[in-house]
């Protein structure tokens, strides 16, 4: 497997896995992410709804079910895995029904990061000619609500991080403000999760970006996290 072979690789730290489809999700995979640490314990796995409805119309697989067993096997694969996901609400011909039960899967799979995406039609795509329009308006009514139910569970996973140490790779000043460092952890993928803002650098006061320190979590926020060296 090349993953497994560039694992290998002398020197090198951290090796992502990014964008798996459910169904190249196999066991060996799990079992090759679980056993190298320079492997991240992360996985981005798009699964674009949870409805059997609209995934068959987005000709796609699953359900919730499937959805769920895979997720859980992750978890017992793979210790202290960080899952991320997106999702597209307001999918032609997505019911409230549809909606609803994306919504209870969301709360079921706890997922460490995910993004929700409103529809938008597109000339030539596939589902341009789809039927059953939802209006924009009602898609972006789904689209906050179902952000404001990953936000609940994201405060609570972020909270129980207060406290832990981890090793974080510095990357410099804050976007934010110049009295702030930022940097990322095996559980932040460049530019699409939250930040940790490093408001302590203890005696490595000559860090330079690029460097692998060990960080404490002292703060957490609904996606952010702030921390000190150690």
């Amino acid at each position: 497997m090349l993953l497994e072979k560039l694992a290998g690789i002398e020197g090198l730290r951290w090796l992502r896995f990014l964008y798996a489809y459910p169904n190249k999700i196999t066991g060996r995979l799990l079992e090759t992410i679980a056993a190298h640490p320079t492997i991240c314990s992360y996985i981005d796995v798009p699964l674009q709804h949870a409805s059997a409805a609209v995934l068959k119309r987005m000709k796609r697989g699953g359900g919730p079910d499937v959805f769920l067993r895979s997720i859980e096997k992750m978890r017992a694969t793979i210790p202290d895995v960080t899952l991320r996901t997106t999702f597209i609400v307001g999918f032609p011909g997505e019911t409230d029904r549809d909606f609803e039960e994306l919504c209870e899967f969301v709360k079921q799979a706890r997922f460490d990061w995910m993004g929700a995406f409103g529809y938008s039609d597109e000339e030539g795509a596939a589902a341009h000619n789809l039927e059953g329009k939802v209006p924009s308006r009602e898609i972006e009514r789904r689209r906050k609500r179902l952000m404001h139910i990953q936000r609940q569970i994201s405060r609570t996973k972020k909270k129980r991080l207060v406290g832990t140490e981890m090793d974080l790779l510095l990357e410099g000043p804050s976007e934010e403000t110049d009295l702030l460092l930022e940097g990322r952890t095996q559980m932040h993928a460049p530019e699409i999760d939250g930040k940790v803002y490093i408001n302590d650098l203890g005696d490595k006061e000559n860090a330079l970006p690029g460097q692998f320190l060990r960080c404490e979590i002292t703060e957490a926020h609904d996606y952010d996290l702030v921390a000190r060296i150690i």
